[in-house]
């Protein structure tokens, strides 16, 4: 920030560290938002690839009376991709159902803390996520599934990586906070704009 610009006499810190800081957030913040849509488009196209199997196996069942073997375990596969993918997405968007009728009546620095509290609580999640998953990947990778003769353990790769996509989209938040950014302004018309 210049020291001309409006807020520049706000701020300890020299104009080029906090100009080099702005500009790491957002380039950071543009990368988070790039792989969240990817995350998101993929999720998407899992959700449709799924609901086209299905079909394709009610049809198949019913119509041509030849059920595929394949479709059942390729559509929980995919719905593994989908769930995790979009749950990590809708970490990020803050679109998870919540119970905040109490930030209602705190103060900004109250719902600051319990919203950072929050967050550390998912970031906790989806670090075991990542664990956990990662064992159950191990456990079950020497096993085969019969019908797609793939590793037992793929199916447990997508609990692995929604669990780092939360991580870092729960860190980014945090990280937002911490550095006085508008991270916790609200989504709906509550009259706050920048807690």
């Amino acid at each position: 920030m210049e020291a001309g610009e409006p807020g520049a006499a706000r701020t300890s810190a020299p104009p080029s560290s906090e100009g080099g800081l702005k500009a790491f957030w957002l380039g950071t913040e543009r990368l988070l938002a790039q792989l969240s849509r990817l995350a998101l488009w993929v999720s998407g196209a899992g959700l449709t690839l799924m609901t086209v199997i299905i079909f394709w196996q009610v049809f198949s069942r019913y119509i041509l009376n030849s059920s595929p073997s394949w479709t059942e375990s390729s559509a929980v596969l995919l719905m593994g991709w989908f769930i995790f993918l979009g749950a990590a997405v809708g970490v990020r968007e803050r679109t998870h159902l919540g119970f905040d009728v109490l930030l209602y009546f705190l103060p900004p620095s109250a719902k600051a803390v319990l919203r950072s509290i929050s967050d550390v609580v998912v970031l906790a999640f989806g670090f075991g996520m990542i664990v956990y998953g990662v064992q159950l990947a191990r456990l079950t990778w020497n096993t085969v599934m019969p019908s797609l003769d793939l590793p037992g353990g793929v199916s447990f790769l997508p609990v692995v990586l929604g669990g780092a996509l939360v991580c870092l989209f729960s860190l980014e938040r945090l990280a937002g906070r911490f550095a006085g950014l508008p991270v916790d302004a609200d989504q709906y018309a509550t009259g706050e704009e920048d807690l």
